[in-house]
């Protein structure tokens, strides 16, 4: 047994530093895809802002230009005046709207130009010949003097004549801002990634320790220390509750050992005696059983007799472990009155060999319990055979009761009855009450044991107490399936 832990630690060992990675790894790609993700937002929206207000720039400019030609028309709309074109056409006219962030140029409706702000110098704005009457406004970039240029583009029409006014702002400014921030936010987003790393793995580890720390208690515990405990009960967390089921685990298997070794014990015990018994007369057998019949005939009765006991004590062991494996068991209604009636029948002849008054009482109607009708009649037969071995005189009183949610059996006998501080214990497995009478009262020890089993898998109860007027009651109570059905007296 003391195998298992390191079968169980072998792969928390291996998978412990990959489990601490893939919880950093996971956390840390989580932050950076949100921060990626926002900070290209941010980027996104601070050069979209940005332009917006380059494009309202020269939009406004358009609009002046417009309203100071043509001060009777539409922004934007066809021209009327006489001498709009005139007043374009001057130099002096469009240094109104002349700055380092503004350039204005007029071509004519083929695209030549006509006037320019002084800004521009030998450079000229790349006409636009795709400005129609139905579509007069666009909005460009286009490399001028090797920089970049926001252009708006707007058609004047008036009688025969048109012009092409161009607003322009150099993008050169723009796009260092655009790179400045872009190589900020690169900065910020490496740091921050080093930061969410090294911070991921801290977190990572912090949250594996725990269980690491479960990883080492759980190798450290052998079938021969199964009395350790974790005691982590002041965790309020999931690993809190991680190590509570495991000491509750613990519990139950330190229970569960110390049942399997005081059965082995129990079981080698009783075995022991019928065993030595039978080689012991086989040996007689061998030596004197051809010239003495007395001996022959004593030591083959002792050999049925203990062949027997041995017979019994492996069907009581093979009854313990069907009822142990009480999921496999076939469950049907099954009326108490009709299986504690069978039972009392059957040991009506070994009442009457000892001279024993076996009374019967049932209720009606009969008490219904949901399961296997002959593991129920068998724990009615081994608390009457029970109460039959151990009652020197007198009788044994079976009843069978019920309220509005439970029925049970009772079996009461008039025998010496069991000392208080013995009643917990017999329900183990080959205890007896009375040691001293152990070997001249004929059973296995496994009787209660059985019925204690059948019970359990049954949803059951069973207790033992002395009853009123001596000997000794014992009752098992079960939860009642439905309506009560008549069942036999």
């Amino acid at each position: 047994m003391s195998a298992i832990p390191s079968k169980i630690s072998a792969p928390l060992h291996g998978s412990r530093g990959s489990l601490r990675w893939r919880i950093a790894i996971s956390y840390a790609a989580l932050l950076i895809g949100v921060l990626a993700l926002a900070g290209g937002i941010l980027v996104w929206r601070f050069q979209t802002i940005l332009l917006q207000e380059a494009h309202a720039r020269v939009e406004a400019t358009m609009r002046e230009i417009i309203a100071a030609a043509a001060p009777q028309s539409n922004p934007f709309g066809f021209v009327d005046a006489s001498g709009t074109f005139a007043m374009l056409l001057g130099s002096n006219s469009l240094s109104t709207w002349e700055s380092p962030s503004s350039f204005v140029q007029v071509d004519s409706a083929e695209g030549y130009p006509l006037a320019k702000t002084s800004n521009l110098g030998a450079s000229i704005v790349p006409p636009n010949h795709s400005l129609t009457l139905a579509s007069p406004s666009a909005t460009r970039t286009v490399s001028i003097a090797g920089r970049p240029f926001l252009v708006l583009d707007h058609l004047l029409h008036s009688g025969r004549s048109s012009v092409i006014v161009h607003v322009a702002e150099p993008l050169d400014e723009l796009n260092r801002t655009f790179a400045q921030a872009r190589q900020a936010f690169a900065i910020v987003f490496a740091l921050a990634i080093a930061a969410i790393v090294v911070l991921s793995f801290l977190l990572a580890s912090q949250a594996i320790e725990p269980i690491n720390r479960l990883s080492r208690a759980m190798r450290e515990i052998g079938s021969d220390r199964l009395d350790r405990r974790l005691a982590w009960g002041r965790r309020n967390d999931e690993i809190g509750a991680l190590a509570e089921s495991f000491d509750d685990l613990l519990a139950r298997l330190e229970e569960a050992f110390a049942r399997e070794r005081q059965f082995i014990s129990d079981a080698s015990h009783e075995l022991k005696t019928p065993l030595t018994s039978i080689n012991a007369n086989a040996q007689m057998l061998l030596r004197w059983g051809d010239g003495d019949a007395a001996v022959r005939e004593e030591s083959l009765r002792t050999i049925v007799s203990e062949s027997a006991t041995l017979a019994e004590i492996v069907n009581g062991m093979l009854a313990l472990a069907k009822a142990d494996r009480g999921d496999d068991l076939p469950r049907e209604p099954v009326s108490l009155a009709h299986v504690a009636g069978e039972a009392v029948r059957n040991a009506a002849q070994r009442a009457h060999e000892k001279a024993l008054a076996l009374t019967f009482e049932a209720c009606k109607p009969s008490p219904v319990v949901l399961g296997d009708e002959h593991l129920l009649r068998q724990l009615a037969s081994n608390l009457i055979d029970n109460a039959i071995k151990f009652t020197p005189s007198g009788g044994i009183a079976v009843r069978v009761g019920g309220d509005a949610t439970h029925g049970w059996i009772e079996v009461e006998d008039t025998g010496t009855g069991i000392p208080e501080d013995e009643l917990p214990h017999v329900f183990e497995r080959f205890y007896r009450a009375d040691r001293a009478r152990s070997r001249d009262v004929p059973g296995t020890g496994l009787g209660l044991a059985i019925v204690r089993s059948i019970a359990r898998v049954h949803g059951a109860s069973v207790a033992a107490e002395r009853a009123s007027g001596g000997g000794t009651l014992v009752r098992a109570t079960f939860a009642l399936l439905a309506q009560p059905l008549t069942g036999p007296s």
